[in-house]
């Protein structure tokens, strides 16, 4: 044996079972094909948001959450309807990870040094009914520190691991094969890549240089989706979503491929839910690029106002922070835009400034640097949007700003291959809107959503600007901004149980091998269902991946 245990993937999933299996006194194979400047891997990059129930920052703003009704809006958003077959296990995950967020899983990652900002993000409001997709509540609790600080702890358990001899990191490894032998996964092969020094995200080389063979007791896979290989995103896009884009931008590095998954089956693992998956509608082209095709995503509060590509506002509940694939529906299954891949925000350099937030570590110098001193003074008492929200109106390609609504629109056209946009019917659709602002009572969706969102004491502080006309020149300048399909998550993958062990095609447990994270659909194949209500991510990379090493650390 050359371990006890051979991880496969050097994400957050992977770090949090390499975390367990060597508290446990366990020896640890941990793989990657990059180089260990990307330890931590998609996770270090994201905005850090964890999804808590209950929460001590929830109860100081009077915010009344519990199990009951974070099950409640799970179950509403995922829509579970595949139960006696690839939601099986996925429903059994999802109980469970609400259940851990509203227990021990905030004490857990507190003991390990994460603090978060003091008001919860209200993401994914969802379809305006009760009933229906979405957060009741705010539960999107930003880490100090981004992903970087989520990251942080376990990459240093495993850098100290290695110091003890009890993790070796195999950078430049990538796992072509899982050996079965008599039914059992008993370890890998595959080839070394030669040597890159690219920074962090960055693309490296393919070039083989030899090969190797491992083996082990278990083999934990750990390799995240398929995000950054469009041909699988569209190969797999689903019916109900219309179309897939001809051009979509991409939200994670190109190591994010999903070649582990055809693997895994071939070794006799189950794929469930492959149609089910997690783009965003908010994507801008990232003017300072560090993989190909990168964007950002855009969080915006509720104020902008969404127009599809032929200038139409678009209609309830696709607002801003609320259904993000129902969004992706309309904007794919209505004829008239299918063709196109694009849509519009417009709104007001005062909204801009408090509205907008970047998704992304790197977009949030404040947050990463856990500098609470520079959070309060751009984000609460600064003038002007923050820094890199400024960066990208100033240099992204997607950012029009003018003086008047017929200029901007002139400039939004300027984006496109054939002006779509006529600047009279979008007035019309504005100063419809701006009427409506007279009154603390409206008849329009959208700011009655705005004056909801005031109503928590988070938003009306730090994130959803005062009631206001769009074309008052107070507000002013005018603000367009292009927003592309940013490929992002995958909902399905490798069917696991609760102990993260995967399955095979009978449903039995596939003997030494475990899958956690999103190779796994974060859990159980498909723990988020058709919808995620956000946060939710990187605490199943966790959940997920401390359960694999945990079990496996029993059973050896």
């Amino acid at each position: 044996m050359d371990a006890d245990v051979i991880v496969v993937g050097a994400g957050l999933a992977g770090l949090a079972a390499a975390h367990e299996l060597t508290a446990a006194g366990k020896k640890v194979a941990l793989l990657d094909q990059e180089n260990a400047a990307n330890l931590g891997g998609q996770a270090w990059w994201s905005f850090g948001g964890l999804f808590f129930v209950g929460s001590p920052e929830q109860r100081r703003a009077r915010i009344a959450d519990s199990v009951e009704l974070a099950w409640a809006d799970w179950q509403n958003s995922a829509g579970f309807d595949r139960l006696a077959d690839e939601d099986s296990q996925a429903v059994k995950w999802a109980r469970a990870y609400v259940e851990f967020a509203a227990g021990e899983k905030r004490a857990w990652l507190a003991s390990l040094g994460m603090s978060w900002l003091p008001f919860a993000g209200w993401a994914e409001r969802g379809d305006l009914r009760a009933n229906g997709h979405g957060n009741s509540v705010p539960r999107f609790h930003i880490t100090w520190g981004t992903g970087t600080g989520v990251v942080a702890p376990f990459a240093a358990s495993a850098v100290r691991a290695a110091e003890n001899g009890l993790l070796r990191l195999r950078s430049r490894h990538r796992v072509d094969a899982l050996i079965v032998e008599n039914g059992v996964v008993t370890g890998v092969r595959g080839v070394l890549l030669a040597p890159d020094d690219a920074a962090r995200g960055v693309s490296s080389n393919r070039d083989v240089t030899g090969d190797f063979e491992l083996r082990a007791q278990a083999v934990v896979v750990t390799t995240g989706g398929i995000g950054a290989n469009h041909d699988l995103v569209r190969e797999y896009w689903p019916q109900r979503l219309g179309t897939p884009p001809t051009t979509m931008i991409t939200g994670v590095p190109a190591y994010v491929d999903g070649r582990m998954l055809a693997i895994a089956e071939t070794a006799g693992a189950r794929l469930v839910n492959r149609d089910r998956m997690w783009h965003y509608t908010e994507g801008v082209q990232n003017w300072n690029p560090v993989w190909p095709g990168h964007g950002i995503r855009i969080l915006s509060a509720p104020s902008p106002m969404w127009f599809d590509a032929l200038g139409r506002r678009l209609p309830a509940p696709y607002f801003p922070s609320y259904d993000t694939l129902g969004t992706l529906r309309h904007l794919r299954t209505t004829p008239e835009i299918a063709g196109y891949d694009h849509s519009w925000f417009i709104l007001s350099q005062k909204m801009i400034e408090k509205e907008f937030a970047l998704s992304g570590s790197e977009q949030n110098p404040d947050v990463t640097a856990a500098d609470r001193r520079a959070f309060m003074k751009e984000r609460l008492f600064g003038k002007g949007a923050p820094a890199p929200v400024e960066a990208f109106k100033q240099h992204g390609a997607d950012f029009v700003v003018a003086a008047t609504l017929e200029e901007l629109v002139a400039g939004m056209n300027k984006l496109t291959d054939q002006p779509l946009l006529d600047a009279a019917a979008i007035r019309a659709q504005v100063e419809a809107r701006d009427a409506q602002i007279a009154n603390k009572v409206t008849k329009d969706a959208q700011i009655q959503g705005i004056h909801n969102s005031r109503r928590y004491l988070g938003d009306k502080i730090g994130r959803t600007s005062a009631p206001h006309r769009i074309l008052d020149p107070a507000a002013g300048p005018l603000i367009g901004v292009k927003l592309h399909i940013l490929t992002r998550k995958t909902l399905g993958g490798i069917q696991t149980d609760l102990d993260s062990r995967a399955l095979d095609l009978a449903g039995a447990p596939l003997p030494g091998l475990y899958a956690a994270g999103e190779v796994a659909g974060f859990g159980g194949g498909g723990v988020h269902g058709y919808n995620a209500l956000e946060g939710t991510f990187l605490g199943g990379c966790l959940f997920s991946g401390r359960n694999a090493g945990r079990h496996a650390a029993r059973s050896l």
